[in-house]
Formats: structure tokens, C-alpha cells, sequence
């Protein structure tokens, strides 16, 4: 009976862990179209951030995959399975400079908030590195999250 438990959390684990795999994916490429695309008196400010955050995700993303492979998981990895399970939008190409702030406010804090379950996952099941590497994430998405809401005032 035990084994069956421990087998359901390492599944929801690794669901919980793909779903962040396709959610920094997805704002990997929506924070390129932000860095491409911002204009008008902060640009130099938001071009540089987006910059600086696409970068960061670019680590994490790899890692929370290759921490789900070490788990004998399985990362998706094509544009239509991130699509699929993301539970954050795509830039529609149309966002003046605030609303890319205020929206990628919006998605980190989402996903700050899914890692939480994933913490608790990884908690229950004794995977402290899995509930490390999330924790480490939440608290980056913060700071993130705090930079840009003093950025907007």
C-alpha cells in the first residue's frame, strides 16, 4: 500500500514539475517578445530587465527539467505540449510597456503560487533537493516580482 502512495506523489510530482517545465518555456518566449517589442520612455530600463529575467528562466527551466529526468521523469519538451498544460498566456503583441509589466507581475505570481504545491509535493514525498530547487525558484520569482512592481511605481 505504501509504495502506491509513494507511486501517486511521484507521478503528481512530475506533473507539478512539468506544468512549471511548459510555464517557464512559455515565459521564455513571451519575455522575448516583451524585450523585442517594449517602447517609449522606459525602454532602455524594461529592455535590459526582460533581458536580465529571460536569462534566469532560461537556468530554471533547465534545471526543474533535468531535476524531473533525474526523477526518471519526463520534461515535455515541443511548443504544442507547453501550449497544452501552461497555465499562463502568451504575449498577443499588442501590450504597451506597463501592461508587459503588469503582466508578467501577474504570471510570475502564478507560478509562484503553483510551486507551492509543488514544495509540499516534494515535501511529502523526502525530495528535499526537488523542494530546494522550487523554493529557490519561488523566492527568485519574488524579488523578481517586487522589482517590477517598483518599477511601475
Amino acid at each position: 500500500m505504501a509504495k502506491t502512495t509513494s507511486t501517486t506523489q511521484n507521478t503528481t510530482l512530475e506533473q507539478v514539475l512539468n506544468q512549471q517545465v511548459a510555464n517557464l518555456n512559455v515565459l521564455y518566449v513571451k519575455l522575448h517578445n516583451y524585450h523585442w517589442y517594449v517602447r517609449g520612455e522606459k525602454f532602455f530600463t524594461l529592455h535590459e530587465k526582460f533581458e536580465e529575467i529571460y536569462n534566469d528562466i532560461t537556468l530554471k527551466m533547465d534545471e526543474v527539467a533535468e531535476r524531473l529526468l533525474t526523477l526518471k521523469g519526463s520534461p515535455v519538451a515541443t511548443m504544442k505540449e507547453f501550449l497544452d498544460i501552461t497555465t499562463i498566456q502568451e504575449a498577443d503583441g499588442k501590450e504597451d510597456a506597463s501592461k508587459m509589466v503588469q503582466n508578467l507581475i501577474e504570471d510570475l505570481a502564478t507560478v509562484a503560487e503553483e510551486l507551492e504545491e509543488g514544495i509540499d509535493l516534494a515535501e511529502n514525498a523526502h525530495d528535499h533537493v526537488t523542494g530546494d530547487i522550487l523554493i529557490t525558484i519561488k523566492g527568485d520569482f519574488e524579488k523578481h516580482m517586487w522589482m517590477l512592481r517598483s518599477l511601475l511605481g
